[in-house]
């Protein structure tokens, strides 16, 4: 399948475009893609270049998305693409998410992938989830296979970092039944590092919460974000107090090859600290 016209984006001089996805408000000059690589102004239009390329298909357990909370025991069809827009020297799925570029990619129809999830619904699968990468950059594809799942009377799950615009966010949250987003911690130095703000990640999880089931992830580096637990824990205790909150143990990937896994008795210290302000915390990774 070839890529589509992509949604969000307006024309400047010289055929370059900006795109309004996501935060980064990225110009893009003709035969150039944006910072999340899967948006390519071909001939002064904006096309949504990942659409239908998927690198991953799996039938998961809810658990590993991680959604404990969400049809807990139940299967889900899990679906990535390539390309993120954060560059996170930690990242665990760096092969898809940023070193992309000699991986071969399979082409799925939203209709494919309609099919693909009812026929697993004999094991229990209750959906799709767009994971692996980060499926909002692939907006369009996912908009598309959403709208025909939720037809076909199955759930649509988002696994996410949270960076993206307002406005298509709320266009997309109605064909959403469950979301679990990425907070990194609890400082704009945190998202300096990854390319991203931190308000804007607490404005998703605050919208989606208004929509539709959410939990929240934090990946625990050693000697860097363990420390941001508690005012992450209080933040979404104001939110509700049982949303649950899953504090997830770094292993060595990518920049962070260098570097030992975090401790467990960190992991375990976290736990406690978060355990003070809200109901539902679990430990990943361990």
């Amino acid at each position: 399948m070839s890529s589509r016209v992509a949604e969000y984006w307006e024309k400047l001089d010289n055929n370059a475009v900006k795109c309004g996805l996501c935060p980064h408000y990225c110009h893009i000059g003709v035969d150039c893609a944006g910072k999340c690589g899967a948006r390519t102004n071909q001939g002064g239009t904006l096309y949504a270049s990942s659409y239908g390329s998927v690198t991953s298909v799996a039938l998961d357990p809810i658990e590993k998305k991680p959604l404990y909370m969400f049809y807990p025991g139940k299967k889900i069809v899990s679906i990535g693409s390539y390309g993120c827009n954060f560059h996170c020297p930690f990242c665990q799925n760096h092969s898809i998410s940023m070193e992309y570029k000699n991986l071969r990619f399979e082409q799925m129809t939203p209709e494919l992938v309609r099919d693909v999830a009812l026929l697993a619904v004999k094991d229990d699968n209750i959906g799709v989830a767009y994971t692996y990468n980060e499926p909002l950059i692939g907006y369009e594809f996912v908009s598309d296979c959403s709208a025909l799942i939720r037809k076909a009377g199955l759930m649509n799950v988002l696994v996410t970092n949270g960076y993206i615009n307002k406005e298509p966010l709320e266009k997309l949250l109605p064909m959403i039944d469950a979301m679990n987003i990425d907070i990194k911690g609890e400082s704009e130095r945190t998202y300096k590092k990854v390319g991203g703000t931190l308000d804007i990640i607490k404005d998703t999880i605050d919208t989606a919460y208004k929509h539709c089931h959410v939990e929240v992830t934090t990946l625990i580096l050693p000697d860097e974000n363990e420390n941001d637990v508690e005012e992450l824990a209080i933040w979404i205790s104001e939110l509700d107090p049982e949303l649950p909150y899953h504090l997830s143990r770094f292993f060595p990937r990518y920049k962070y090859s260098d570097r030992a896994p975090t401790p467990p008795e960190t992991m375990y210290r976290v736990y406690e600290i978060a355990k003070r302000h809200l109901k539902n915390v679990f430990l990943g990774n361990i």
